[in-house]
C-alpha cells in the first residue's frame, strides 16, 4: 500500500516540498511505495519552487481512508489536517512546531520534532549519508523550503545549523542564495490573481487564544504596499471568511521581508485590544505597524492576548 506523505492545509512552500522530498526519501533510500500529496493548492512561492526544478505538482486530496498509512509533516495540529485523519495509520511525524495534542495513532511511531527553522533541515539530517544522493531537483526544493522559512535567514527561528544546510545545498547546484532568495521572494509577492478571501487563507493556521478562535494569516512580501492598497476589501472579507471557518476573527499581518516589520490589519476593537495587549503597540487606525515581528511561530502565536 502506498504512503501518503503530506503537511498542512494550506500548503505554503516548506508544506509542498517536504512531502516531496520524503517521498522520494521513502522510495529511493528505504524501498518503501509512497506518494506526496497535498491538501490544498500550494501558494505563489510553492508553485514558483516546482516550476523552477521541473515538479509535478501533488495530487491534492480532500480526505484520508480508514486505515491509509501517512507520515505527516510540518504540522502536528488536527485542525491543519484532513477530517478523517485520526481513522488513517499515521507511520510518522516530521515536524519543527510547538506539540498541540489530538492525533492518535494505531501503535508506537517515529516521531522527530525538533527545533529548527524548517522541516527540510530536519529530513536532510534523518537522511544521514543518503542526503548526499538527492538529485538536484530534490536539492533545489530543500533549499527553497530553508530559504522560504527562514526568508533568507531574517527570521528569528532561524538557527546556524539552517543556515549550514542551506549554504551546502547552494554550494552543491552552484546557486547564489541572495539572487535565488530574490526569485522566490518576487514570485511569493505577487499576489494580484488572488481574491480577498484566498489571501486571507493563503497562509493562515487556526488557533485559540482565551477562549477565541482565530485565523492567523500571514502574508510574507516584498511588496507590502501591494496587500495594503486592498485593505478595506481585505478587512471587509474578514467577516465572511471567519464565519465560514468557525472563527471569531482573521488576523492578517503583512510581513515586509526587506524592512523586517509586520503591518497588522485593525478592522474592529477585538482586533485593537489584541494589538495593544499582544505587542504592546498603540493603535491609532485601521492598521498598526510592529518592528521587527517576522515569524508566526516565534513571535505572533506565543504572544497572543485578548
Amino acid at each position: 500500500m502506498t504512503t501518503q506523505v503530506f503537511g498542512h492545509k494550506s500548503p505554503d512552500t516548506d508544506s509542498t516540498g517536504s512531502p516531496i522530498l520524503w517521498a522520494w526519501y521513502l522510495n529511493e533510500v528505504k524501498g518503501e511505495k509512497a506518494e506526496a500529496v497535498l491538501l490544498g493548492e500550494p501558494n505563489t512561492e510553492a508553485a514558483f519552487m516546482l516550476k523552477r526544478w521541473d515538479l509535478p505538482k501533488p495530487q491534492i486530496i480532500a480526505d484520508v481512508a480508514e486505515g491509509a498509512p501517512v507520515v505527516i509533516v510540518d504540522t502536528n495540529n488536527p485542525a491543519e489536517l484532513p477530517a478523517s485523519i485520526n481513522s488513517a495509520d499515521i507511520r510518522a511525524i516530521i515536524d519543527h512546531h510547538k506539540l498541540v495534542g489530538g492525533l492518535e495513532t494505531k501503535g508506537p511511531i517515529d516521531i522527530t520534532v525538533r527545533p529548527l527553522a524548517c522541516t527540510a533541515t530536519i529530513m536532510y539530517d534523518l537522511m544521514g549519508d543518503d542526503a548526499a544522493r538527492m538529485p538536484d531537483w530534490a536539492k533545489g526544493a530543500a533549499l527553497t523550503c530553508i530559504l522560504s522559512d527562514t526568508l533568507e535567514f531574517r527570521s528569528p527561528t532561524t538557527t546556524d545549523h539552517d543556515r549550514e544546510v542551506a549554504e551546502k545545498l547552494a554550494a552543491d547546484l552552484g546557486l547564489d542564495i541572495p539572487g535565488y532568495a530574490a526569485e522566490m521572494f518576487a514570485a511569493k509577492s505577487d499576489v494580484s490573481s488572488f481574491s480577498d478571501a484566498e489571501l486571507l487563507r493563503m497562509d493562515s493556521k487556526e488557533y485559540n487564544v482565551d477562549g477565541k478562535e482565530f485565523r492567523v494569516s500571514v502574508l510574507e512580501t516584498t511588496s507590502p504596499q501591494m496587500i495594503l492598497d486592498r485593505k478595506d476589501s481585505l478587512m471587509a472579507s474578514m467577516t465572511d471568511v471567519a464565519k465560514e471557518d468557525g472563527a471569531d476573527q482573521v488576523l492578517l499581518f503583512v510581513v515586509d521581508i526587506l524592512n523586517e516589520e509586520a503591518t497588522l490589519l485593525v478592522p474592529n476593537d477585538l482586533v485593537k485590544t489584541v494589538a495593544e495587549k499582544s505587542f504592546g503597540a498603540s493603535v491609532a487606525g485601521d492598521t498598526v505597524v510592529l518592528p521587527g515581528i517576522m515569524s508566526r511561530k516565534k513571535q505572533i502565536i506565543p504572544n497572543l492576548k485578548v
